[in-house]
Parts: structure tokens; sequence; C-alpha cells
């Protein structure tokens, strides 16, 4: 009886620890792609199976609300903070991030949707936006759009495969490099069940009457916090968490004084909780604290990464951390980091891409680098001047330790 009991109690042990690492794998598998659908079959089973228990974490943990339905699962993520410039539509290192006029497309795009058939052409979505674009409100704000110029057609292609990516669209036939040229047009099937869950908002966009951009988009994300001291404590939690979760690195230098004091006192149960849920590996340092990835399922940008652009970046973050360590909290000119580029691009033309020498070619390099490191929050940029933060010393060579004597 006993090694009947034992081979049961093994066996719960083993159920218990599958289920336990196949919950992390959902959080990453979301923390990765806030929207998920059937197209990821893997991930959205997992999400499906654990839906109710993944539902709970993210609401108590982070104040994340978690939508679950048929073909699609959705996490609306809130920012623990809004100055991030990184996370632009296409990726930070795009060949062109998307600009106010390729958002403005987006949405007036997504009205006509709500309106179309289950089957749309590029064209019949472009006429629907050049009728709404003609919104007085519109032009009174300067948005205009004529489908003159093959600009106005490449951003319009930009807006399509956004939706495609994002898999509100589905393309059946066509091109929309045909529709660029003017000599064809796409079809698409339309996935209302991800157009349905496709906005984050606490609020409709439409019910905020102010016209100051950071107070709108404040109006629309934030969390109604009772006024009493579990409520603010909840409300601190949130934003540490959401932070930790989704930025690369959470600085104390950027938190409230109230928000600092909090992590002091409960860094130790917030850590535990959530590595424990994620399977995330802190790393505590002086200046603040990181949740790293070994299995690399969260990470959508990191370092470093092959190619004439990876080692750029690699390169330029070794010269930065040598910068951060001799001149601390001093920053550097982006002209002296142009300079170092072109240096490179001469000292390793031989495995370098050969257009990485000619003439000018070390300002997109080095604004390709930047980007990355921006994005990775290893530095901070104001104009023309680039602060090296303290998470770049990663990246700094080691003094050498010479063992023993030598002679000669």
């Amino acid at each position: 009886m006993r090694d009947a009991a034992d081979g049961h109690d093994q066996l719960v042990d083993v159920l218990d620890r599958q289920r336990d690492e196949e919950r992390r794998r959902a959080v990453r598998a979301l923390l990765r792609h806030p929207l998920l659908t059937s197209a990821e079959p893997e991930a959205f089973v997992l999400v499906r199976r654990h839906a109710a228990w993944l539902r709970e974490w993210f609401a108590r943990e982070a104040g994340w609300s978690l939508h679950v339905e048929g073909s699609v699962a959705r996490l609306r993520k809130v920012p623990g903070e809004h100055g991030d410039a990184t996370r632009a539509a296409g990726g930070p290192l795009g060949a062109k991030a998307f600009s106010r006029r390729r958002y403005v497309l987006t949405c007036l795009a997504l009205a006509a949707l709500e309106r179309a058939e289950s089957q749309v052409t590029l064209g019949w979505l472009v006429d629907r936006i050049l009728a709404f674009s003609a919104d007085p409100e519109l032009v009174a704000a300067g948005v205009e759009f004529t489908l003159d110029s093959r600009e106005e057609r490449a951003d319009l292609v930009a807006v399509a495969r956004l939706l495609m990516a994002t898999g509100v669209l589905t393309r059946v036939a066509g091109d929309e490099q045909a529709f660029v040229n003017r000599s064809g047009d796409a079809l698409y099937d339309v996935d209302r069940r991800v157009l349905a869950v496709l906005l984050v908002a606490r609020r409709g966009p439409s019910t905020v009457s102010t016209r100051d951009f950071a107070e709108r988009l404040r109006a629309i994300t934030e969390d109604v916090v009772p006024d009493t001291e579990d409520g603010r404590n909840r409300a601190i939690r949130h934003a540490l968490t959401r932070r930790l979760l989704d930025d690369p690195v959470l600085y104390y230098a950027d938190l409230t004084e109230e928000e600092r004091a909090y992590l002091t006192s409960q860094r130790t149960h917030l850590l535990r909780r959530l590595t424990e849920a994620t399977g995330l590996v802190p790393e505590v340092r002086a200046e603040g604290i990181a949740l790293l990835d070994p299995t690399g399922e969260t990470t959508d940008l990191g370092m470093p990464e092959e190619g004439t652009d990876g080692h750029a970046a690699l390169l330029l973050a070794e010269y930065l951390a040598a910068a951060l360590r001799e001149r601390p909290g001093e920053p550097v000119a982006v002209s002296d980091l142009r300079e170092h580029v072109a240096r490179l691009a001469r000292r390793h033309r031989t495995h370098w891409r050969k257009t990485a020498t000619e003439p000018g070619a070390e300002r997109e390099l080095t604004e390709q680098s930047l980007r990355r490191l921006e994005a990775l929050g290893l530095v901070r940029r104001d104009g023309d001047a680039v602060l090296p933060l303290p998470a770049l010393a990663r990246f700094a060579y080691a003094e050498p330790n010479i063992v023993g004597e030598t002679t000669a």
C-alpha cells in the first residue's frame, strides 16, 4: 500500500510541475504576443487551457484583463508609463517608423472595417478612408490624404500589412505592391473577432473631450483607484509589475518616492511572485532591476545579433559602456558616435556589408544602433546627446587581470 501511495504522490508532483510549466509558457506567450489567435496553435492552446488561472493572475498582479474566446486571446496590456517612444508599430528598428499619418490611416481603416463585409479589397478600403479623411475635424487638425503620391499609397500598404500582422485581415488574393504601382488590387478576409478586441482602453477615446495628447492618453488608460491605503498600494504594485514585465529595465531613478519606498519594502515578495509565474530570472543591481528570459520566448529584440547591424550595435554599446565608466552621468554627442562607427566600418570592412564603408553610411548605422540600444533601455536620447544608462555596463570589457610575472 505504501508503494502505491508513493507512486500516486509522485504522479501528482509530475502533473503539478507540468501544469505550472504550461502556465509559465502561456504567460510568456501573452507577454510577447498580447493578441494571440489560433494561427499560433501551440501557444493559443495553452492559453485556452489555463485561461481562468491566467485571467486571475494578470488581473491581480498587473491590473491587466484577459479576454479569451473562440480563436482569439487578448491580453489588454496597459504600459507602466507612457513616455516610451520605442514601441512604434512595425518595431523599433523598422526602416520607416509609423508616422502620425500612418496611425491616423490605421484608425480610419479600422473604422471602415467595422462596417465592412466579410471580404474587402484594398481599393474599397482606400475609398472609405478617403471619405473619412474629409471629416472637417481631421482637416482642421492638418490631416490630409489624397492618394496622389506614391508615398501615400505606400502608407496605405504599411497599414494593410500591420492589420494582416495583427490578424484583422488575411490576404486571399492579389498583392499590395500592385496597388502601389497602380497595376492591381488585393482581396482580404476580415476577422471580426480580432477586430472587436483590438482596442485597449479603459474608456472610449470619443468620450474624452480634451485635445492635449498626453491628457487624452492618460484619460483612456488610467485606472480608477480607491482613495484608501490598500487601493494606493495596489496601484503602485500594478505600475511596478507592468514595468518589470513589459520594460527591459526598471531603473530606481525613474520611480516616484512612493514607488521606491514600496519596492524597497516589497521587492522580495514581488519578485518571487513574478518569477514563479513566468520563469523569468531577476537581476537586481544598485541602479535597478531587470527580469531576464533564459528561454527567449518573451524577447522581441535583443543583443547581440548577427550581421552588420547587430555587430555595429554591440560595438557601439561597448564604446558607450567605456564612456559610462570613464565619465558617468555625461552624455556623448551623436557626431562622436558617427565618427566611431565610421572607424568601425573601415576596421571590419571585410566582414560587414560592402555599403557600410560608403560615404554617409555611418549615419544610418549609428541611428539603427541607437534605436536598438534605446529600445533595450541601455541609452537615453535627448536631441544630439546620448546618455549611457547603467545597464549598459554589462557590455564593457573588464580590465585584464594578469597572473604571474612575465620575462623579457
